[in-house]
């Protein structure tokens, strides 16, 4: 048994004799954060896109207003920064699902339509060094032919970026004549297939919007530690089975008093509240 190991255990074990906490020493195989940042961003002037026909609403239109902006996919790349051992620069394109009202007229009906906005960003973060390869048996390896080449030089494993996104909030938007053409940019293809067509370059007017965001990325790798372990998770309460009586299920949720009596602001900043969404 290793040194380190050996030492691990007798650290858990005077632990638990000195406290009288009964566990014992477990080695877990967990992703380990060498490195993370967190970002408040505020996206100016990003073009909308839409496809053909939504594009000529907003060609025609007087007025937009975005409603609500998402996230609808995040890629993320992991590359080696040049003269920086360890360090990795990771980037991020955000791609926004918008929803719009386009206003042919003043006092007109709406017309709702969902275009595509994308903005990337880089950042630069400390993910160690890994001269190991890692195989499993629950997936099959991929073969990267850079890795073979002589004169690539030192190679390193990269650790894994993770981008944590909040819920997006459309600040401004505005409808304004095209100066220049913008390029459509590259859409993965689970975005391009949830929008359904091909996104066209607004030639007369576009949609420019402002979002704010929040993101945190961190760079990890899998390492082995050595954990207390107190127990298994067993289930303390058993399921319940499901009553087929409505009226019996909808007694036991409680009067939302809140609803009918909402809480001023000295209440609101008091009271221990959930975190909400908003998903209504």
């Amino acid at each position: 048994m290793p040194e380190t190991t050996m030492e691990a255990e007798q650290t858990a074990a005077d632990i638990a004799d000195s406290g009288g906490v009964d566990f014992e020493p477990v080695c877990l195989d967990v992703p380990r954060i060498y490195d993370s940042c967190g970002a408040k961003d505020c996206l100016r002037d990003l073009t909308v896109f839409f496809t053909e026909e939504d594009q000529a609403l907003l060609d025609a239109a007087t007025s937009v207003r975005v409603t609500r902006v998402s996230v609808l996919n995040t890629t993320v790349d992991v590359d080696a920064v040049a003269f920086h051992r360890g360090y990795y620069a990771v980037d991020e394109t955000f791609y926004f699902l918008c929803c719009c009202e386009v206003y042919s007229a003043a006092g007109a009906v709406p017309a709702t339509v969902t275009g595509v906005a994308v903005s990337a960003k880089r950042v630069v973060l400390y993910g160690s060094d890994g001269c190991v390869k890692r195989f499993s048996s629950a997936a099959p390896a991929v073969i990267d032919p850079t890795e073979f080449d002589c004169c690539a030089g030192y190679n390193s494993a990269k650790p894994t970026a993770t981008v944590q996104v909040s819920s997006p909030m459309a600040l401004a938007a505005s409808l304004t004549p095209v100066a220049t053409v913008p390029i459509v940019p590259f859409m993965p293809e689970n975005v391009a297939t949830f929008i359904g067509g091909d996104l066209a370059a607004p030639t007369a007017q576009q949609v420019v919007t402002t979002i704010g965001v929040f993101s945190i990325t961190t760079l990890s790798r899998d390492v082995q530690l050595m954990l207390p372990s107190y127990d298994f998770c067993v289930p303390r309460k058993e399921c319940g089975d499901i009553d087929d009586d409505p009226c019996e299920a909808f007694s036991q949720i409680d009067f939302p008093s809140d609803a009918f009596f909402p809480p001023g602001s000295q209440e609101a900043e008091s009271t221990d509240r959930p975190f909400d969404c908003h998903c209504h």
